[in-house]
């Protein structure tokens, strides 16, 4: 029970207490904020997509602040498509191959989203991302544009390729999340807040991502499976079960636990190169930035 939870853990309760009180809401960092119109608005974007990521984004040193915010977003952008089961194969597939050249295109939106897609809009007032882009650094621009493509084909390739085997799921898990990991060691050491190795170390990097994807889609099952799609690997879930849907029935109930505690182990594994990619950070607010997420994944 939570409560008896903080009773035995009094530190953490104080802890908690300390971080609220010295750290404003995201939306109200939004309105501190000396950045142009446009930029605000892509900030509410990021509160209206994720209030936690919008928490420790708005913490980072403001030489890294806006590019991640827009590297953010324009993955977002991405995983709305990869998300909208409305969307023909066909036409997803391309708009996600071609992302990386349509942020260089100023004017361009996408309306073509399904009437229960939480996050439309961001696509619908995309141009508003795309001109703070182009506002980057260089160096930001070609590191955004470089994980967008690969990101992009690779969500292309699994719109049509199920998650079968322990491979497959690892090279999903990095197409979607390892390559977040590479952009953002990059962008870090593009910064210089933090050294050259952080963004040359990329194995690492690859794992901070799997371990909060594989997070998340061990979470998601129920929701997944219901929505008539499933990326837990039949690796895994097969020994449990014959269909996805039998696995989050409760007849099999017992059986979905066992899936589940595999699940879990897999995801584990990844702790070891966590700790050692903490590790090497050394600027304050790059830290509190990687280690929160992992923090609340664990």
């Amino acid at each position: 029970m939570p409560l008896v939870d903080w009773v035995l853990h009094p530190t953490e309760v104080w802890a908690a207490f300390w971080y609220f009180m010295r750290n404003a809401p995201p939306d109200e960092k939004t309105v501190k904020l000396q950045v142009s119109s446009d930029m605000k608005r892509c900030y509410d974007f990021l509160e209206m997509t994720s209030r936690s990521f919008a928490a420790v984004i708005q913490e980072l040193n403001p030489r890294l602040r806006d590019g991640i915010c827009l590297f953010y977003l324009i993955l977002r952008g991405l995983d709305t498509i990869e998300d909208d089961m409305t969307i023909p194969g066909a036409r997803k597939r391309h708009v996600l191959e071609k992302f990386h050249e349509v942020i260089y295109q100023k004017g361009w939106t996408f309306k073509e989203s399904g009437p229960d897609e939480k996050d439309a809009l961001l696509l619908v007032e995309f141009d508003v991302v795309i001109n703070e882009f182009l506002r980057l650094p260089a160096e930001f621009q070609d590191v955004i544009a470089d994980i967008t493509r690969r990101m992009g084909a690779g969500m292309a390739k699994y719109t049509h390729t199920r998650v079968e085997s322990l491979d497959s799921y690892n090279e999903y898990c990095h197409y979607v999340a390892g390559l977040v990991g590479h952009g953002l060691s990059r962008l870090f050491a593009e910064s210089k807040l933090e050294d050259a190795s952080v963004g040359e170390n990329l194995e690492l990097a690859n794992s901070m991502g799997l371990f909060l994807q594989k997070t998340n889609i061990t979470r998601d099952i129920n929701e997944d499976v219901l929505d008539g799609r499933c990326f837990w690997p039949k690796a895994i879930w097969g020994k449990y079960a014959d269909t996805e849907e039998e696995l989050i029935s409760k007849a099999n109930r017992e059986k979905g636990i066992e899936a589940l505690n595999d699940m879990c182990t897999n995801v584990l594994q990844h702790i070891p190169d966590v700790i050692e990619y903490l590790s090497q950070i050394k600027e304050p607010s790059v830290f509190r930035f990687c280690a929160i997420p992992q923090t609340m994944a664990i």
